[in-house]
Order: structure tokens, then sequence, then C-alpha cells
């Protein structure tokens, strides 16, 4: 299956510009915005009500003051949810992040969720090789592959023990800005559907690169919907499409990515699904991720 119809998503309490994870994520605006966190809860809210009024089912648990935790708001990175009651453990870059991954927050979430294993990778820090979830792999749940652009935040080594783990295919490569940065995650750059692909071709520079990760489009099946490099500035790669009650499937997003789309664009997403946005403006500029880094899908 590759669209959840449960998420799980973490209310913030500490939200703010994070020094660390800014070293390398250059979708983050640096500012001294005193009132990030009341902002952003308020873009919080409002996008867990749009989710629950179309009837997405979201599990919502609050962070607490201590530790510290600005970017707890981006649960995807350190934790995934699979078939077979497994959850996967991520190595994380920042070590502030690291301590998102609390043992009372993971007891909780074994319990609800009925997990039966814990694949932990968590090891992986001592080396200073990471692999943030799934912002560092856009995972294709159905044929089984994990699409990943090389980074400081995800590291080849531990993406081919996630593969073995959970019998994934690896579909790594690499992918750079407008300015030649490398891209910090994959779910920045694109998005897997059922049936579509949306993905920023032009920030794979290599040819053979492109040219592997088209085949692995084409060989699942999808047909591949090209963004340019300005609309992945503005978040439209960070896109998820999930299933409410009732089977409806949904596309989320921001506002400001769904702003940058052209009509052509989400006429033929709407083809696929219907789209939901919401705004998530000090989100992005502080913690520079967008909807999709918001959520984990619960696939247990």
């Amino acid at each position: 299956m590759q669209t959840a119809s449960q998420l799980l998503m973490i209310r913030p309490v500490n939200f703010s510009f994070n020094p660390e994870t800014a070293v390398n994520n250059t979708f983050q605006v640096a500012n001294e915005d005193r009132e990030a966190q009341e902002k952003a809860l308020k873009e919080f809210e409002h996008f867990v009500q749009l989710l629950t009024a179309n009837g997405i089912d979201v599990t919502v648990i609050n962070d607490t003051p201590l530790p510290y935790t600005p970017d707890s708001i981006f649960p995807n990175n350190w934790i995934s949810f699979h078939e077979g009651g497994i959850i996967c453990l991520y190595p994380m870059f920042a070590p502030n992040r690291r301590q998102e991954r609390k043992p009372e927050l993971i007891a909780t979430l074994q319990k609800k969720f009925n997990a039966a294993s814990i694949v932990d990778l968590t090891r992986h820090e001592k080396d200073n090789q990471f692999l943030e979830g799934t912002g560092s792999m856009v995972l294709d749940r159905r044929f089984k592959i994990a699409y990943a652009c090389l980074s400081p935040r995800t590291a080849i080594e531990v993406l081919d023990e996630f593969c073995r783990s959970l019998k994934f295919m690896p579909v790594a490569f690499n992918a750079f800005d407008d300015k030649g940065r490398p891209i910090y995650h994959t779910n920045v750059m694109m998005c897997v559907a059922k049936q579509y692909v949306v993905i920023c071709l032009e920030s794979i520079t290599d040819a053979k690169e492109r040219k592997n990760v088209i085949s692995a489009i084409k060989m699942s099946g999808k047909k591949a919907i090209p963004i340019t490099m300005t609309q992945m500035k503005h978040f439209a790669g960070n896109m998820l499409q999930v299933t409410n009650r009732k089977g409806k499937t949904f596309l989320i997003m921001s506002s400001q990515a769904y702003r940058s789309l052209s009509p052509g664009q989400i006429k033929e997403l709407e083809k696929y699904n219907s789209i939901l946005h919401a705004p998530l403006d000090t989100i992005e500029a502080n913690g520079g991720g967008s909807a999709r880094c918001m959520i984990a899908e619960v696939f247990m």
C-alpha cells in the first residue's frame, strides 16, 4: 500500500529557527522571530483541522518542553512505520534533533500502534553517518523502491542497511539546488504517489543518475510530473498523498507550494486526487520543511 490512512503529527512547544540544522538546510531563513512558536502552533492547528475535516485520521502527540527540541514538528525524520508492525528509528545529523527520540514517546507509539519489532539505525550517529527517515528517503512502498539523494544527511551505507532490513531497492543519486549546493532531503525534490511521481528532474545534474531515476519510475508504471527548480524552492516537491476513512485520496501540500504550481500542473494532479493545502509560512521559513515533513505515515 502506497498511501497511509493514519497519520502521526507532533504538536510543537519550542518551535524556532534551528542553527544546528541550518548549516546544510538551505530552505531555512535565518531570523529572530520571537513569535515563531505562537505562529507555528496556529499553522499546525489549522493544518490538523483541515486534515480531520476531510476525514483523515490524525494522531496528535504533544511535545514536551524538555529536552529542547525546536524541530519536533517534523517527526518523519526520526521514525517511520511499516507493514508487519515494524518501526524504524533513524540517525540524525543535528545533536538537538536526536533528543526527539524520547524513550517514553517511543514506548507510547509502540503500544498505540501495536509494534512488533524495531529496526534501530541510530548507532550510526557515532560514525557521523545519517539517514533522516522519510526525509532522506522517498519510498515507493508498493514496488519497494527507496529513492534517496545523497547529502550530509543521507549516507549510502545507512541507506543500504535500511534497504536490506526492509527489502527495498535503493535508487541513490545526487541532487543540487540552483547554486550547486546538495539538496539536504529527498522529500523536498520528489513525491511518490500511487500513480505518479512529482519530481524536480533538473536538480539531478548527472545524466546517468537522472536516467536511472527515470527508469525506476517507469518500471513502477508511474507517470513523472516534473516541477522546476523555482517550484522546488517553494516546497512544491514536499507533498504527500494520503487516504481518508472513506478511501478517498488527497494530495497534501502547503499553500506556498500550491501557489507555485501552474494551472496545468494542478489540473493534472487533480486527475488522480483532490488537493488540500494550508498556509505553513512560519514553519517553512524557520524549519526549512513543509507539509510532508510534518507527517509520519502509519502503516500498521
